[in-house]
């Protein structure tokens, strides 16, 4: 009975044995599992850009890889048996969705495949972007003959205009010229105000009517004793000091070429004019460095944020002939485009050659670097002086090489001398008050540091561009740097419907200086 009950146990403990063999064996084999894919996140591009596709594959094997497009239009794809693949966007002239599938292989499993998703924008995107678009809000102090005027662009596109049997594309910008600027006031402004040279006769009262903290709307009485050329009419009378008249309503039309044509070396230079010589984003003009005077026989061309100083209103602007405009860089602005010097200055408007102008800063607390330098006239004729210390008695030959010297005219006002502006404001006529005051340095353009047209190209994306140069003061204060927006020639060539004209005389922009030898 024993001897059965052990036969027993040990044919169940044998089976038992070889049972878990058998689940031992079957366990150990490996079973190979498919692919992991993940064809990556949703794009939006702009045209042109070059677009890379990163897929994340997750397997043991080697795996073949192919991508293909599943819709849009068509693209070329590179190096599609990769798990990153690139392609150039296409130029399109409405947004278009673009679809791509990776397709991956172990050999052994059913190929496992995914698709992204890539949001092309269409062209006119990125050109119309920056323009402030208004077609609700109207000026508070500002009216046309029946009503008050619409605050900055009305309307941005891209046109077509047939050009000798060449279809050549436009953004066509339609405007008031009547900006949406409010200013919170400090006791900063309100103390630049009353410390005016002739703020006795400069203000109704002798000082301004603001207090800190008050908003101040574009035109609204501050208690200037303003021009009576429109003030009293279509308004803006107490807002600007004495001198300028006041805004009034443009209904401006400008086309801006596409595709800007810069100008070739070996064809003749286009000087920035007076008048519009670009627009802001907000449809107001942009006009060039100079006030239109001079203290000589067309020499010593006054710079006019210089000599305007007093004739500007608290967003550094004022009209000439109704067309309100900016010489220079304006906080105003800078605050429509949150403009904060945490990054590279966005787009603040256009020159009339197409090409975009940013703000002063190049990135994140880096100011943008005018190429323009001060002369030194005391210094030796070989190094852009007179050998005269504090005497304009040469200008230079070529603003633009040192090397080909000075030429002696008739002396401006010397170093210091005080001068009077066409409000009737004594300055001193310090170093750099006048054009003839400066040349341009020739540094390497990399970085920052701008060209002689006040632009550079420095392969961030944004291709060529002009910036509105200004330098840091006394407290870190921004103050504006020759030439302060463009020029003093185009970097482009002027299409034949510009808003501008090379060397063009209209009023308050400054006369041309001679054309570069």
């Amino acid at each position: 009975m024993k001897k059965s009950i052990l036969a027993l146990a040990l044919l169940s403990a044998l089976g038992l044995s070889a049972c878990n063999e058998s689940i031992t064996e079957e366990s150990s084999e490996l079973v190979n599992a498919s692919p992991i894919v993940d064809a990556g996140e949703e794009q939006t591009v702009a045209a042109g850009q070059e677009v890379t596709l990163l897929a994340t594959i997750i397997d043991d094997d080697n795996v073949t890889i192919s991508w293909s497009q599943v819709s849009g239009s068509t693209v070329t794809l590179n190096q599609s048996n990769s798990n990153t693949v690139t392609f150039i966007a296409p130029e399109l002239q409405q947004e278009e969705l673009l679809s791509f599938k990776i397709t991956v292989d172990d050999g052994v499993n059913s190929p496992v495949t995914d698709t992204i998703d890539i949001i092309v924008a269409a062209v006119e995107s990125s050109e119309l972007a920056s323009w402030l678009i208004n077609n609700e809000t109207s000026a508070s102090y500002i009216q046309s003959a029946s009503r008050n005027v619409l605050e900055d662009v009305q309307s941005a596109e891209v046109v077509d205009i047939d050009e000798n049997n060449i279809s050549t594309k436009y953004v066509y910008v339609q405007a008031s010229g009547i900006p949406k600027y409010a200013v919170t006031i400090t006791q900063e402004i309100v103390n630049q105000l009353n410390q005016r040279p002739k703020a006795i006769s400069d203000f109704s009262s002798g000082s301004t009517t603001v207090v800190v903290g008050q908003t101040v709307n574009f035109g609204e009485d501050i208690g200037f004793n303003s021009s009576q050329e429109n003030c009293l009419t279509t308004g803006g009378d107490g807002y600007w000091p004495p001198g300028p008249g006041c805004p009034t309503e443009q209904n401006k039309e400008a086309h801006f070429p596409v595709e800007p044509a810069e100008i070739a070396d070996n064809e003749e230079d286009c000087e920035v004019g007076l008048g519009k010589i670009g627009l802001m984003v907000n449809g107001t003009s942009i006009y060039n460095w100079g006030d239109g005077m001079s203290e000589g026989d067309n020499l010593w061309y006054n710079l006019a944020p210089v000599a305007e100083q007093y004739d500007v209103d608290v967003c550094g602007g004022h009209a000439a002939q109704g067309d309100y405009h900016h010489h220079f860089y304006t906080n105003c602005l800078a605050d429509l485009v949150d403009d904060d010097g945490s990054k590279h200055s966005p787009i603040y408007g256009y020159a009339a050659d197409g090409y975009p102008l940013y703000g002063p800063y190049e990135s994140e607390n880096t100011l943008a670097v005018s190429g323009w330098k001060t002369r030194d006239y005391g210094a030796d004729t070989s190094q852009g002086g007179c050998s005269s210390e504090g005497e304009r008695s040469c200008v230079l030959v070529d603003q633009y090489d040192l090397s080909k010297g000075v030429e002696q005219v008739p002396n401006g006002p010397s170093i210091g001398e005080n001068v009077t502006t066409l409000s009737g404001n004594t300055l001193p006529a310090d170093d750099g008050y006048f054009f003839e005051d400066h040349y341009y340095g020739g540094e390497a353009v990399e970085g920052s540091q701008l060209d002689q047209h006040n632009g550079h190209d420095s392969n961030d994306g944004k291709g060529y561009h002009y910036h509105i140069t200004v330098a840091k003061g006394q407290n870190n204060k921004l103050v504006a740097a020759f030439p302060y927006t463009i020029g003093p020639n185009f970097k482009g060539k002027l299409a034949s419907n510009s808003i501008s004209q090379c060397g063009g005389d209209a009023p308050g922009g400054g006369m041309p200086p001679p054309p570069r030898p």
